[in-house]
């Protein structure tokens, strides 16, 4: 699949991130690239019990939200961990438990108010 004809997650956007990491093959694939070592596909399938191109569709999807990126070196791909959209999707559950946090102490106050 060409870069022009991938969709492109909307920035702010956390449900791409979510989909692609509902899935223990992804997170496994993530935990692999996530010390900074750049793998081919050869590489990262050799974990898995998984054909080439099942890792392949998974790394896709990977790509699609934006976690994964891939980089022609020669004839191989090299697949790489890109941190930023995990890091938005983590500032966007700080800030939904702020949220929450503020509306349980407002509840707190109300409670204790009336007694």
């Amino acid at each position: 699949m060409s870069s022009a004809s991938r969709p492109i997650r909307r920035r702010g956007d956390p449900a791409p991130i979510f989909a692609a990491l509902g899935d223990a093959t992804r997170l496994e694939l993530v935990s692999q690239l996530s010390d900074g070592q750049p793998r081919s596909i050869v590489q990262l399938t050799s974990r898995f019990r998984l054909t080439r191109q099942a890792v392949t569709k998974h790394l896709d999807v990977l790509e699609r939200a934006g976690i994964v990126n891939r980089e022609r070196v020669g004839r191989e791909s090299r697949f790489s961990y890109d941190p930023k959209p995990i890091e938005d999707v983590r500032s966007y559950l700080d800030a939904i438990a702020d949220q929450w946090d503020d509306a349980l102490s407002r509840l707190k106050s109300f409670v204790e108010g009336r007694k």
